[in-house]
């Protein structure tokens, strides 16, 4: 089996969003599309373990950097200045329009996949484009987003969610105040159960950064909602899998996303 790489990059307005493409040459026809998003502070090298891991089941898989998303992202924007939860949904709109005029896959079958808040970005995106969407993968996702920001209280960043500045944080972890004030109001369930779809969610129970009681409601609100949602509770699994989580993790998707 061999696994072609290739670099690609699609325009946000001004802004150019960069990422890589993996997919089988030896797999002839039409292949199904599925777009991998990274979490807070990260870039797309912690989705590549999944892309190849999709590649090798035959999937075409894309993964790319958020405008600003991370440390070391190398699209455009900076994580300092400009990203935010919203921010993110754009940049992952763009990714999806792109993929889907590129020849060779499906656009019929595209499933989006995220980790962390990628998984939370991802699940946003997937309630405005509904039936676009053929399914949804969410890895222990930050769902937890919005509540945080009421409570002041984001990872390391501290703010008065009553009086929110320009920036939040201190040092590497300053970002806009937007980052917070754009999600504050939002009611993170109602939003995400405007998806009808094909849902997996697999979350740790010792999640310290997500609590894995976002995943049971969120499975709940999609199955509410006619979802077929599919949930999936590791066993001390704490957030970012560890190589033995990381396999049941795989082991799921595998089961779930051969089926579609």
């Amino acid at each position: 089996m061999a696994i072609i790489e290739q670099a690609f990059s699609c325009m946000k307005g001004s802004m150019t969003i960069r990422g890589k493409e993996f997919y089988d040459e030896e797999k002839k026809g039409i292949l199904k599309p599925v777009i991998i998003s990274h979490g807070f502070t990260a870039d797309m090298g912690r989705s590549l373990p999944y892309a190849l891991f999709l590649a090798q089941l035959g999937w075409h898989a894309y993964i790319f950097d958020f405008c600003g998303g991370g440390f070391n992202t190398v699209s455009d924007g900076s994580f300092h200045d400009y990203m935010t939860p919203l921010t993110e949904k754009d940049d992952l709109k763009t990714v999806i329009s792109y993929v889907k005029e590129q020849e060779g896959i499906d656009p019929e079958s595209l499933v989006l996949m995220g980790c962390s808040q990628g998984g939370f970005v991802s699940a946003l995106c997937a309630a405005d484009l509904k039936d676009e969407i053929s399914g949804l993968v969410l890895f222990f996702p930050a769902l937890c987003i919005p509540d945080d920001a009421r409570a002041g209280k984001m990872q390391t960043i501290r703010f008065d969610p009553d009086n929110i500045p320009p920036h939040i944080g201190e040092g590497r972890m300053t970002v806009c105040g937007s980052y917070a004030s754009s999600v504050l109001h939002m009611n993170v369930f109602e939003e995400i159960g405007g998806y009808h779809g094909n849902v997996l969610i697999v979350h740790g129970t010792d999640d310290a950064i997500v609590n894995y009681g976002y995943a049971l409601v969120a499975d709940e609100i999609y199955r509410k909602h006619d979802a077929k949602s599919t949930l999936k509770l590791i066993e001390g699994g704490a957030h970012g899998f560890s190589s033995d989580h990381d396999v049941i993790a795989c082991e799921t998707l595998k089961n779930w996303i051969m089926d579609l």
